[in-house]
């Protein structure tokens, strides 16, 4: 019988991880939960990595995820990714995992991507037996099954998604399926099986998860920190019930890590408040430019939504001008207030105000609760579409990218102008390009339609491009050219530097030149 902190644990749920994984059949469907490293249940999507090698079981699963979940190396779902093992992979963000990616290019794996929140709700309508998720996230962008309906390669060729029509609206029609193994993680359980999650930095969808799979006539199988005797959790703090949960598998000491980038940070989870003099400030680089540029979209008591990657710096430009109290700042993922976290640690955020459970979180954002959202851009083009989720043989994925930048009411891109080895100075207030990027992000036409103008345009959303040389609005469906940096010329910075002509607003004006100070 397993033992946690020297005292015996008489239950038939609490097994090994091995013992937990012989419970999962040849040909199942497993969701994972996760956010990069937040809440994945690391031990076990490794333990099923193990036995797969040596016994070669289990085979053929579908696996499905909402965030993305990994390390963009070794971790989360890349210890899933071997051919056999896997038949099919539905996920919302591909990108932290090169090995699964490797196998959907390889048309080795059937492949889906499908937006984080629809997958989100999608558990959830699953778990009440309804045929799908109805929702109008993902009209004419890739994921519309009038392009390729989320399909990543020539080998996957059943429909999951349909266009439906209710209310004279169209609609997309993303369909159910079983789930037959949740795989869930939470901070302590007791002998029963009910789950608390008090030092994880997010709840995600672990609840909507469990109750998929036991609705499914499936099985919920947890990873948690520690055991608890029976009735010493509050139930006020237990967030998935033991009703739900069949196995449970204690992680060895030290072995759970509450974020990929940190064992724990008792900010994360609420525990303390800190200081945030410890954020560092950013040089007046061209990152720097294109944040405070941003900041400057922010009015008081904005409900804002910032991306991974160069919008992240806007928290730490605000906190640094001390702009912070202006806004609040929330997470995909469920997180409300505080500042985000990065990297491997996205996700997360230090001295939050509120935790809510992703679906919950996404509900808010697909009724426009959003005030602005701030997100990154690899391509834009001159119907005004970014593209962030492929590019050739290399799959990103969108994650929360569609849910999020169809519903906001302001949409701002955050980019620089050009990518790979930039290199500018800035002289008296002015900008200088030393060195341009080799690759331009304003291309005549996207790889692949993340984000659509054209859905943008009627539905009448405000949209900015904002880079570090040029700041574009999208008017009447077309991409305009409306601030100009100091030092730049029009021709030669700007124009030369596209792979199309932007219309120039009547009322172009200089970028305000106390952001080049």
């Amino acid at each position: 019988m397993p033992k946690c902190k020297g005292f015996p644990v008489n239950s038939r749920k609490i097994v090994s991880a091995s013992g937990a994984i012989k419970h999962i059949k040849d040909g199942s469907t497993i969701c994972t939960g996760g956010f990069v490293g937040l809440c994945h249940p690391e031990i076990l999507t490794s333990e099923i990595e193990k036995t797969f090698i040596s016994e070669g079981r289990p085979k053929n699963l579908t696996v499905v995820y909402a965030a993305g979940q990994g390390d963009g190396k070794e971790k989360g779902i890349n210890h899933l990714a071997h051919e056999g093992l896997v038949k099919r992979v539905i996920g919302g963000h591909w990108g932290l995992a090169p090995k699964m990616t490797k196998l959907a290019v390889e048309n080795k794996i059937e492949a889906y991507n499908f937006p984080q929140g629809v997958i989100s709700h999608l558990y959830r309508d699953i778990a009440s037996k309804k045929p799908g998720t109805i929702t109008h996230v993902g009209l004419d962008t890739f994921v519309d099954p009038r392009v390729s309906g989320g399909i990543l390669n020539k080998k996957t060729t059943e429909k999951m998604v349909e266009i439906i029509e209710l209310n004279d609206r169209e609609w997309l029609f993303y369909k159910a399926f079983s789930i037959d193994v949740a795989l869930i993680r939470g901070t302590s359980a007791d002998v029963d099986g009910n789950i608390s999650m008090e030092k994880e930095a997010a709840l995600l969808e672990m609840l909507a998860m469990a109750q998929a799979a036991r609705n499914s006539g499936g099985i919920v199988i947890a990873q948690v920190e520690r055991i608890v005797a029976k009735g010493s959790l509050n139930p006020w703090m237990v967030k998935v019930p033991g009703i739900l949960v069949d196995y449970i598998v204690i992680a060895g000491d030290g072995d759970q890590w509450q974020t990929f980038g940190e064992k724990y940070n008792p900010s994360f989870s609420g525990e303390i408040k800190i200081p945030l003099d410890f954020i560092p400030k950013l040089s007046l680089n061209e990152r720097k430019i294109i944040c405070r540029r941003a900041l400057a979209e922010i009015k008081e008591n904005m409900v804002v939504n910032l991306g991974i990657g160069l919008p992240e710096g806007i928290s730490m430009v605000a906190n640094e001008e001390e702009m912070l109290d202006l806004m609040k700042i929330t997470v995909e993922c469920g997180v409300t207030g505080g500042i985000p976290a990065s990297g491997l640690s996205f996700g997360a955020s230090y001295n939050p105000e509120c935790i809510i459970d992703q679906p919950a979180q996404f509900d808010f954002y697909d009724g426009g609760g959003l005030d602005i959202a701030f997100l990154g851009m690899a391509q834009a083009d001159k119907q005004g579409n970014v593209n962030v989720s492929r590019f050739g043989d290399k799959i990103a994925g969108c994650g929360g990218f569609i849910d999020i930048s169809q519903n906001t009411k302001k949409v701002v891109f955050c980019s620089t102008f050009t990518s790979g080895r930039l290199e500018i100075s800035i002289d008296k207030g002015k900008l200088k390009i030393t060195r341009e990027g080799k690759h331009k992000k304003f291309v005549e036409s996207v790889e692949q339609i993340t984000f659509s103008g054209n859905y943008a345009f009627r539905n009448k959303q405000v949209v900015l491009y904002i880079t570090e040389r040029a700041v574009f609005e999208l008017k009447d469906g077309k991409v305009v050219l409306a601030e100009i940096a100091p030092g730049m010329d029009i021709k030669k910075d700007i124009f030369s530097q596209m792979d199309f002509e932007p219309v120039i607003s009547k009322h172009l004006k200089p970028m305000d030149e106390s952001i080049f100070c």
